[in-house]
């Protein structure tokens, strides 16, 4: 499991890494991709819940790849770095980091279904750092 980073990744990064992998599950994944999602593919269809979430505890900005399907792929600036927890789920696509769009919430989360699972992987991760029972989950854990 490895993740994108502009320079050697801050320990932050790095943790919030280690920590998201065990709590991304099938409920987090984006509908229209859980047929893709899997214990070897956790971060399938995550990008937008997790770098939104990442905002939220790092600061920093979200930005958007562009997709052919009209989409985009969210990615975090934050600590002095580009980093993209999610792009595994493109194998070896290559990605372009440079001036892409900034991504806004109230944009993404306009999806009621996207909040929820916002606010579900938010929940998970909590639940991870006070040692409580996860909530949801899409296989082992």
């Amino acid at each position: 499991m490895s993740f994108y980073c502009s320079v050697p990744a801050p320990k932050e990064v790095q943790a919030l890494y280690d920590d998201l992998n065990k709590v991304w599950c099938v409920e987090t994944c984006a509908p229209r991709l859980r047929k893709d999602w899997s214990e070897d593919n956790k971060t399938c269809g995550q990008c937008s819940v997790t770098a939104f979430l990442v905002q939220d505890l790092l600061g920093g900005k979200v930005y958007g790849i562009p997709l052919d399907d009209g989409g985009f792929h969210c990615y975090n600036e934050a600590l002095g770095v580009t980093f993209d927890l999610t792009c595994e789920q493109f194998g070896d696509k290559p990605l372009n980091y440079q001036n892409n769009p900034e991504q806004l919430r109230e944009v993404h989360f306009a999806k009621e279904e996207k909040r929820l699972r916002y606010e579900l992987l938010k929940q998970r991760l909590e639940a991870l750092h006070t040692g409580q029972q996860a909530i949801g989950g899409g296989g082992r854990e």
